[in-house]
């Protein structure tokens, strides 16, 4: 027999306390209503613990030890490998050793509960939590129900994988030792940035992929990321499938390749996509089933807002990877922050039907401004459209793309090599898109960003005079090679 709910009302229920949840919360608050997190892990989510973090800080010491090995004069100092024992702990300093003390602390400094729990939707505005601690609670919502619940593995149909211990990417970005051999399955931006990682720490890595490599990024950026994986060691097996897998009796695995061939690695990995997170959340109890497939997917507006949730109010909100769309930490962030001013504005009755567009309640640039990095060495930074998709859109759009090759370039390593491309509206004369390949381009593409976002013409962004001599003077010459 369950035990009675403790039954609580708060303007704000939030299931998923992760960096997009805890956005939604913060935002809420100073709104000046009260809300409440409810999470079954870790405080932080994701990106703390398992992803953005810590894959970055077992990149971070490859990508630097690389940059003093490919510099004259600091090349010929360089005389050890990476130290893996210290990468991992420098890794363990970024995930906070897996405690979420400190965040929990912000949660109830900022006036934010927490319950720990697994909850799910029971009626409108009523959210149930089966707690960590055994307590059954009813959590009523007097204006809005937050879905942050963030993403989950897409696992691929492959014979044998089911009944495996494999690696995901919380497996390997919390791994405690370096194996001798990896196998990755996946070509996209987990797959990629771990199979560098691994490889540089000392991991023989094949990476196998159906596809390309990258392939929603341009072909010429692409390849400047497989040519440095190439030069760590990494086997690229593309256009590959993966037919079945099976454990070896020591322990080993075998992947059965569609080209006949087999690979046999120590670990395997697999990073193949994820999708919502949206499963057990009791959607099915407000109308909201799942598709054909068995899987959830919301459309939500530009604040949010879930479409065909009973009620005549607006209430149940996703965002974040729970949204389905834009899963990058930085996207959520900034639409949970829409969210949060959207419910706000709501509950006190500034904001009444849609949210206009750019205003502070809309996630108007999750259309066609969302930025991204692969932090691999090269980087890889691409913000809004490629070409092709521009065309697609129906834009009348040109590019222009060139070697990234100037004198921030030639100073900031031996043998740079990089590639750059603004998309350009012929109509508007504005930018469509920009994307970047090459040692440390990351920090060239919030200029880029702003450029879109702010629609900034042509002939004015001509006078954004970068300084010299840095990677940015790519820009000039792209904007030469364009005619101005």
């Amino acid at each position: 027999m369950m035990p009675e709910a403790v039954e609580r009302e708060f303007d704000v229920v939030v299931i998923g306390a992760g960096a997009v949840g805890e956005n939604v919360a913060g935002r809420v608050v100073q709104g000046g209503l009260s809300v409440v997190l409810v999470e079954a892990e870790l405080v932080g989510g994701e990106c703390s613990y398992w992803a953005c973090m810590p894959s970055k800080a077992l990149l971070r010491p490859g990508t630097a030890l690389h940059g003093a090995q490919t510099t004259p004069g600091a090349k010929e100092s360089v005389t050890k490998p990476l130290d893996a024992a210290a990468v991992l702990k420098r890794r363990d300093y970024f995930t906070s050793n897996w405690q979420d003390d400190s965040q929990v602390d912000w949660v109830k400094d900022t006036g934010i509960e927490l319950v720990r729990g697994h909850a799910w939707l029971s009626a409108p505005k009523q959210v149930e939590v089966a707690g960590l601690d055994g307590v059954q609670h009813r959590l009523l919502a007097r204006h809005a129900v937050v879905l942050a619940s963030g993403s989950m593995p897409t696992m691929p149909p492959i014979d044998g994988l089911e009944d495996l211990q494999v690696w995901g990417t919380r497996e390997a970005t919390s791994a405690s030792e370096i194996p001798a051999s990896l196998a990755v399955l996946g070509g996209g931006v987990a797959g990629v940035e771990l199979a560098q990682a691994f490889a540089r720490l000392g991991a023989a890595v094949t990476l196998v992929a159906r596809s390309s490599l990258l392939g929603s990024f341009p072909t010429e950026a692409a390849d400047l990321v497989a040519a440095g994986l190439r030069a760590d060691g990494v086997e690229l097996r593309l256009h590959t499938a993966t037919n079945s897998i099976k454990e070896n009796d020591h322990g080993t695995f075998s992947l059965a390749l569609g080209d006949g061939t087999t690979v046999t690695a120590d670990k395997v990995l697999v990073s193949t996509g994820r999708h919502p997170a949206l499963e057990g959340l009791g959607l099915e109890s407000v109308g909201l089933g799942p598709d054909s497939n068995g899987r959830f997917n919301l459309a939500t507006d530009n604040t949010g807002l879930v479409a065909g949730a009973p009620g005549d109010e607006p209430w149940l909100y996703a965002v974040g990877d729970a949204a389905g769309r834009n899963l990058f930490t930085h996207q959520g962030k900034y639409g949970a922050r829409a969210t949060g001013d959207a419910i706000s504005a709501r509950a006190n009755g500034t904001l009444k039907g849609a949210a206009p567009d750019w205003s502070r309640y809309a996630q108007t640039a999750n259309q066609h401004a969302v930025p991204s990095v692969v932090f691999t060495d090269p980087e890889l930074a691409m913000v809004g459209r490629t070409l092709d998709t521009a065309r697609k859109d129906g834009c009348n759009a040109s590019s222009v793309e060139l070697p990234i090759e100037v004198a921030g370039s030639s100073l900031h390593s031996e043998h740079y090599e990089g590639w750059a491309q603004l998309v350009i509206d012929e109509d508007r004369k504005v930018l469509l898109g920009a994307t970047f390949a090459g040692p440390d381009v990351a920090e060239l593409l919030h200029a880029a960003t702003i450029a879109i976002v702010g629609e900034v013409p042509l002939d004015r962004l001509w006078h954004a005079v970068p300084s010299y001599p840095t990677i940015s003077e790519v820009w000039l010459r792209l904007l030469e090679k364009y005619g101005l």
